[in-house]
């Protein structure tokens, strides 16, 4: 039923992005027509890529690949000496093999969004070596957290007794607390560079801005996110007095790599991805970026990030406490073709992937529906600091920059964009924009 809603929605907005084909008389002040036509196909191109994705994934979650993998599983460890009794251990097996297969089932449909959908319309920065080698180093990073991770959550749950729930959740919102702490200072860069914003006049005005919201800001970083990809963003992170601001060089229009000719004699990751480096002139003036950063720093002064947290957090234990209740059905385990063994992480997969499947879709709306009242709310709290203006222009840059299409079917856009559409955002700034 959620696949039929999901695919329903889909084919409502892709109706849009095929009929809509010339500039809206509102949109006239804001997107010239070669612009739209050029987000209106970047669009559509996504939204059959995603289409096909999602009926993908669909099929293979119903291909019975689980018990599988299990049993293959359970094969492997029995070889290295781990027998039945050794259920963590077939876990982490399991876990690393149902990952491999996702990883390579994957892999074409990446190579195509990337290289085919994401180059076509110029957003793809990689040479498909530097793609390669994020891949793997992804896999890597990625087993090196999830395996150890779920190995300690499989042995609280089997030692935790009648509440074992709750010191699941207590374990899962420690881990969670820690990786938003050192991703950005220990995780993230294994990726991409990030360098401190160099002293300049944008420094100078970033900090004076922090300082008059009592923003505890201790350091800002621009990552170079163009050696992967054109699209821009920002964001902060960090807890307690310790704040740090990143900043994609994509964003700024004095930093962007795609406003330089690739210099000549680079490092070898330069070189690696300087053959994809274009010309384009992109990004956002100074005052647009204080704007834009104003209204990030909007969501921390009015609490929608400690909001999120709690909401997250609030959701987490739940799951949890249902799963308690629901761990016990064997006949959840027989509907996927386990008969005899109910394992602790099928369990928790089948309850929380599938089980919670019609769940997750409303409280994904839910969030949705929070999520766009607290865009308006950080716009209003960027007006209130005076940056209206600048705010207006660089909504409209970002929207050009990223071809983002601001025609939407209504019941897709309600239930999907987690931030409101342009034109409303515009309007709600234009009001009291300063001249």
């Amino acid at each position: 039923a959620v696949y039929l809603w999901e695919a329903f929605l889909a084919h409502r907005q892709r109706r849009v992005y095929r009929t809509t084909t010339h500039v809206p008389r509102e949109l006239g002040q804001i997107m010239d027509s070669e612009t739209f036509e050029k987000s209106r196909l970047y669009q559509l191109d996504k939204s059959t890529f995603s289409f096909w994705s999602a009926r993908r994934s669909f099929i293979l979650c119903f291909s019975y690949r689980i018990p599988f993998l299990w049993n293959l599983s359970g094969q492997i460890s029995g070889r290295a000496g781990f027998g039945p009794e050794y259920e963590i251990v077939q876990s982490l097996v399991f876990l690393l093999l149902a990952t491999l297969f996702s990883a390579v089932t994957g892999l074409p449909w990446s190579l195509y969004n990337t290289f085919v959908i994401e180059e076509k319309h110029g957003f793809n920065q990689q040479t498909l070596g530097f793609f390669f080698k994020d891949a793997i180093k992804k896999f890597v990073v990625t087993q090196c957290i999830l395996l150890p991770v779920t190995s300690l959550l499989l042995y609280i749950i089997k030692i935790g007794g009648d509440y074992f729930f709750i010191y699941a959740w207590l374990f899962t919102l420690v881990v969670s607390l820690v990786l938003v702490t050192i991703y950005a200072d220990y995780i993230a860069p294994l990726f991409d560079k990030f360098i401190p914003l160099p002293e300049g006049e944008l420094k100078q005005e970033i900090e004076v801005m922090a300082k008059s919201i009592d923003f505890p800001l201790t350091k800002v970083y621009v990552v170079e996110g163009s050696k992967r990809s054109s699209h821009s963003n920002a964001y902060f992170y960090g807890f307690f007095k310790n704040k740090r601001i990143v900043l994609f060089d994509t964003l700024l229009e004095d930093y962007s790599a795609l406003n330089k000719e690739p210099a000549e004699g680079a490092d070898g990751e330069n070189e690696e991805t300087k053959s994809k480096t274009k010309n384009k002139k992109q990004g956002c003036k100074n005052e647009e970026v204080l704007a834009v950063l104003g209204h990030e720093l909007g969501h921390w002064k009015l609490g929608h990030t400690i909001k999120n947290i709690i909401i997250s957090q609030m959701n987490s234990f739940l799951c949890f406490f249902l799963f308690a209740v629901l761990i016990g059905r064997k006949e959840l385990f027989a509907a996927f073709g386990f008969y005899e063994t109910q394992p602790t992480l099928i369990g928790l997969m089948i309850i929380f992937q599938f089980i919670f499947s019609p769940y997750n879709e409303v409280l994904s709306f839910c969030l949705t529906v929070l999520s766009r009242r607290f865009e308006f709310q950080a716009d209003a709290f960027a007006k209130e600091l005076g940056k209206a203006k600048d705010l207006y222009s660089a909504l409209i840059k970002l929207n050009k920059d990223n071809l983002g299409f601001p025609v939407s079917d209504w019941i897709f856009s309600m239930w999907h964009y987690s931030h409101p559409p342009l034109l409303e955002r515009l309007q709600a700034l234009k009001d009291t924009k300063q001249e």
